[in-house]
């Protein structure tokens, strides 16, 4: 079994919990189904104290101490690859909490002191058969977002949803829009992936995604597959896993799937990503896939155009390629356009100045204007077009434009 559950691999030393005291939670999940984890997460129920032990950790170790919730004493302890909540057990003991939770297979308890679990739902027998089972209708009702975490653990963790537990979700789906937006960006998120692609179908076709995609289609849903198959074919898989920015955590193939859900017209796609919250980089980036892969369409684009594209398309390149490519346009018409972008020495794709504003300034006497930025745009355009390759030249072609 993965060491989450031993004591070595944590953060702090098991002295410094009491006895009893229990570790609950995906941790213990992961543990069982020798699931590893580049970042350890960790939830300990105590039956007293928790804020009082979580300080003298946080205390001990010189880490991060972060109140949750004074009333029902929560509190985190933030280590540099690690975070440990403790909480202080809900209800008159640890059996009532965990049938307070979302699904049997995370309402399993570990006691590290003696080595035990506690699993009165039998959690590990649905582990065992991957399983996503409710504790109870009424404990989705009292978080709605368990609803969608149903779709979003099966894609993550390869299970199914059991049938009573899929028509409790069906019934319930409407209270979906009592939940925080962001919560519900953060778990479809997590759905952005190659796994997630059926979980994303499902969860919309059962309700929980509609009101935040009205416009998608099943066909809009077929493309979440297409986008990851066309990522594959185009060699570009790498490129596309890169987060958007350090702080922003959605990858670029992330941003094209998210093109396939809104609706194509940029103005209504930008408030349905603005009401779920989404960062302007990556509402930006999703708009400008959205525009720019129909022009891929267009047959044999001069170089002029070529040129106006990769400005236009920046870093977000990739991300409209995968998309042109899963609604159809072939792999072979796009390619040179993707060789181009590959290849940093491409003057059409990454050109390099041959004339700074300063420079051209100087050179024709001329104010800072916009028009400077006007004919640093032309000069480029005569560069990759073979008319200009010096700076002499590009002083003369510049020249000629002003005076023209």
């Amino acid at each position: 079994m993965h060491n989450s559950l031993s004591p070595e691999s944590w953060p702090f030393s098991l002295e410094f919990l009491p006895q009893p005291a229990y570790m609950v939670g995906g941790a213990v999940r992961d543990a069982i189904l020798e699931r590893t984890r580049e970042y350890v997460d960790l939830d300990f129920v105590l039956p007293s104290n928790a804020v009082k032990v979580a300080r003298q950790i946080a205390t001990h170790y010189k880490a991060g101490f972060v109140l949750l919730d004074p009333q029902r004493q929560i509190a985190r302890v933030v280590f540099p690859h690690a975070t440990a909540d403790f909480a202080q057990a809900e209800g008159a003991s640890l059996e009532i909490d965990l049938h307070r939770r979302d699904f049997t297979v995370n309402a399993i308890a570990y006691n590290p002191h003696t080595q035990e679990f506690i699993d009165p739902l039998q959690g590990r027998q649905d582990i065992q058969q991957g399983l996503l089972k409710m504790i109870s209708p009424a404990n989705l009702k009292d978080d709605p977002l368990r609803l969608l975490r149903a779709y979003r653990q099966a894609a993550q963790l390869g299970f199914t949803i059991e049938p009573a537990t899929q028509d409790a979700i069906r019934s319930l789906a409407s209270l979906i829009t009592k939940v925080a937006a962001e919560r519900v960006r953060v778990e479809l998120g997590y759905m952005l992936s190659p796994q997630g692609n059926l979980w994303i179908a499902h969860a919309w076709e059962d309700g929980l995604l509609k009101p935040f995609f009205k416009y998608a289609t099943k066909e809009s849903l077929t493309l979440l597959a297409a986008v990851d198959r066309a990522a594959s074919q185009l060699k570009l898989e790498s490129l596309l896993q890169k987060y958007v920015r350090d702080t922003v955590k959605t990858t670029w193939l992330g941003i094209a799937k998210l093109a396939c859900l809104v609706k194509s017209e940029p103005s209504i796609a930008e408030i349905e990503l603005q009401q779920l919250t989404y960062s302007r980089s990556e509402i930006k980036a999703t708009i400008t896939a959205l525009k720019l892969s129909p022009q891929l369409q267009a047959p044999q684009l001069s170089l002029r155009e070529q040129y106006f594209l990769f400005q236009e398309a920046g870093f977000v390149f990739p991300t409209i390629v995968v998309l042109a490519v899963a609604r159809g346009i072939l792999v072979e018409a796009i390619a040179p356009l993707t060789d181009r972008y590959l290849n940093p020495d491409d003057l059409v794709a990454h050109p390099t100045p041959l004339l700074s504003g300063k420079e051209l300034i100087i050179a024709l006497n001329v104010p800072a204007s916009p028009l400077v930025g006007k004919i640093l745009t032309e000069i480029s355009v005569a560069q990759i077009e073979g008319k200009v390759s010096t700076p002499a030249q590009a002083i003369e072609f510049a020249r000629h434009m002003v005076s023209g």
